[in-house]
């Protein structure tokens, strides 16, 4: 059958209709796609705009109140809570500071609706074909906003979708200046700092305004993580970042080359306060007793503290210096507490490093007292009218089935009590904690300040005792301060921003409590002081000041301590393993004395330290050696406590006391 279908005639299809041009193609599948389109957007909105937050409240600012710890000068410590500045007007600022953020965070940021799809398609592409590692995100600046102002930071796809809604309707509201001046008002740079004001004055100390170029990139590197890019406690790696923000500046012309090194050849400066970290296990400890004498704030507040900033630095160098040295003997971590006569706190170390960790050993830890607990021992024997001059015996001793060992391994035979706490003795402190009752030690550890729980085995005695370096410092604080009870403190004053009082330490403070008296007092002052010039605590002085102390080891050498002090002021040192596993012969009379040492030598000159009160008295003629008292008592085995002696004392009459 021939063609009917004239020359040049458009070829039907099946139906007989002609196939259309690909002009009319166009037209037709966009607007099937148009309409499929609009019908996605629709249900699109209907899942997820059905519960998005309310708008009204763009401008309100919901914050936990920010407190501001002072110390005893008032130099600012430490800031905790949220930090929120009056807004700053985009026109103040120098141009390379919202330059810095677009080139980093959303370089298409004029140019797109709220969102940009190529950067969503990028990330998403990135997130499925990575082998782990962080994900990257596809945010603009106003998306970015949204979330801040409206959102959680929770990863999900509603959340998502939610995000990109609000963009787009932030865009229709907004022009982009309006956008760009509410993201970097509400924009949150850890350590509490929302909005480039808070940030600028917590971590460079200075207006926004003043910001610098190098500055500029450092804040604006820091929206990846404000935590992990930190210029506080990541120098490093914030500087990295920031390079890489300086590098997207010039490609994307928002400064030049030139600009750019000179960021270069003037290096950012941290606010000192901030770059220092100081007293973080401070601000801890005090941090929650805030909230148990006011409440939870609701204005922001000022804590006036007793911390004294250049002795806390001291003390913070000097444990992790010591800590450093001791490395290879074992030595994982250190405390130190250091408080004055009244029980203020001035320094307070809970760590050698508190960005590796956060853990308090300084009041949080409980650890072995080891022979720091015997002044407790004979506290109670001076008490019982016993004299530093009474003569006693070394050698072997059983309790039971408990034979105390001393640290050396032999016996010294006769000497006096001065000298065996001065050499650390085990025996004697052993048979002179049975004889004045283990009883009445552990009473007169608690009226001093020991506040956990004492166990009476006769190994009490060589201070089988936890404690905690604020126990210790407490404890022996009536020895430096005339016999008073000296119940550790950080807080003088609470106040709110605006100066009212809602907390004074010294109203309705109660009058002091005598714990330690005469001669009982001046006998051990006389004692410890013969600890630290001829005994085991040699290694802590410091020429030309009244000191006294203990050293402090406790079994397979987990634990060493020096507890020192002069007149009105006592310093409490810990070293040993987080695990409580064993250093490698690791005294009190070594790291301990040295970082007490340390310490002291920075601390003694700015406090006027003043002679160890009470003076000395003479005490009646030696009385004779007691008798072994043989096995009268039960208790465990092993050895507990006892410290080297680095310079022995022969037996015979004690050396003259050079204070």
């Amino acid at each position: 059958m021939a063609n009917s279908q004239p020359p040049g005639s458009p070829r039907s299809g099946r139906s007989g209709r002609a196939r259309r041009t690909p002009l009319q193609a166009f037209f037709y599948w966009t607007a099937v796609i148009g309409v499929w389109g609009l019908i996605f957007m629709a249900a699109f909105f209907a899942v997820f705009a059905v519960d998005l937050p309310d708008t009204s409240k763009l401008y309100d600012v919901e914050r936990q109140p920010s407190i501001s710890y002072l110390d005893r000068s008032g130099a600012l410590v430490a800031v905790r809570g949220s930090q929120y500045a009056p807004p700053v007007d985009l026109d103040t600022l120098p141009e390379h500071v919202p330059k810095a953020f677009i080139a980093i965070e959303d370089r298409w940021f004029y140019w797109h609706p709220g969102f940009n799809p190529w950067g969503i398609i990028r990330s998403q592409y990135y997130n499925m074909t990575s082998d782990g590692g962080p994900l990257r995100g596809g945010s603009t600046i106003t998306q970015q906003l949204a979330r801040n102002l409206f959102l959680t930071p929770a990863q999900t796809y509603r959340r998502k979708a939610q995000e990109l809604i609000l963009a787009v309707w932030l865009e229709m509201k907004f022009s982009k200046k309006e956008i760009l001046e509410l993201y970097l008002n509400r924009v949150y740079f850890g350590g509490g700092a929302y909005g480039i004001e808070a940030a600028s004055q917590r971590y460079f100390n200075k207006p926004a305004p003043e910001l610098t170029v190098g500055e500029s990139a450092l804040l604006a590197g820091m929206m990846k993580g404000p935590s992990r890019y930190s210029p506080v406690s990541a120098t490093e790696r914030a500087a990295r970042r920031a390079t890489v923000v300086l590098d997207e500046m010039v490609r994307l012309g928002a400064i030049t080359p030139e600009e750019r090194t000179e960021a270069f050849n003037n290096p950012v400066r941290v606010n000192p306060t901030l770059a220092n970290q100081r007293a973080q296990y401070f601000v801890d400890w005090i941090d929650d007793e805030v909230r148990a004498l006011v409440g939870e704030p609701t204005d922001d507040l000022v804590v006036e503290t007793t911390l004294d900033l250049p002795i806390q630095t001291a003390a913070e160098q000097a444990v992790r210096r010591g800590v450093a040295a001791g490395a290879d003997q074992g030595i994982g971590q250190g405390a130190l507490v250091a408080l004055d006569g009244e029980g203020r706190v001035r320094a307070y170390v809970g760590g050698a490093d508190y960005q590796e960790s956060q853990f308090d050993r300084a009041t949080m830890a409980r650890r072995q007292a080891g022979s720091a607990f015997k002044p407790f021992v004979y506290l109670t024997a001076m008490e019982q009218g016993r004299t530093p001059n009474v003569r006693v015996v070394d050698e072997p001793l059983r309790i039971g089935d408990w034979e105390p060992r001393n640290y050396s391994g032999d016996f010294r035979g006769e000497m006096t009590l001065e000298q065996a706490l001065a050499q650390s003795t085990n025996t004697v402190a052993a048979r002179l904690a049975s004889e004045v009752g283990t009883g009445n030690v552990a009473s007169t550890a608690r009226r001093l300040g020991i506040t956990g729980n004492i166990q009476l085995d006769p190994s009490m005695a060589l201070g089988a005792v936890e404690v905690s370096p604020m126990q210790m410092a407490q404890a022996y604080a009536p020895f430096a301060n005339g016999g008073f009870k000296a119940q550790g403190y950080g807080i003088e004053r609470i106040r709110t921003s605006d100066g009212r009082v809602l907390y004074d330490h010294n109203v309705d403070k109660p009058q002091r409590q005598s714990v330690i008296g005469s001669p009982a007092l001046q006998y051990m002052n006389q004692m410890m002081r013969g600890v630290v010039a001829r005994g085991t605590g040699t290694a802590a002085q410091v020429p030309g000041y009244d000191l006294a102390g203990k050293t402090g080891t406790t079994n397979d050498y987990r634990d060493a301590w020096f507890v020192g002090y002069t007149g009105g002021f006592v310093a409490a040192v810990w070293v040993g393993k987080d695990d409580n596993s064993a250093m490698r012969r690791v005294a009190g009379g070594g790291a301990p004395a040295r970082i007490w040492k340390d310490f002291m030598t920075a601390a003694l000159p700015r406090l006027n330290a003043q002679q160890i009160p009470g003076g000395t008295i003479d005490p009646p003629p030696q009385t004779p050696a007691v008798d072994p008292i043989g096995d009268l008592l039960d208790g465990v085995g092993g050895m507990i406590g006892g410290d080297p002696a680095p310079q022995p004392s022969p037996p015979g009459n004690p050396e003259p006391i050079p204070y």
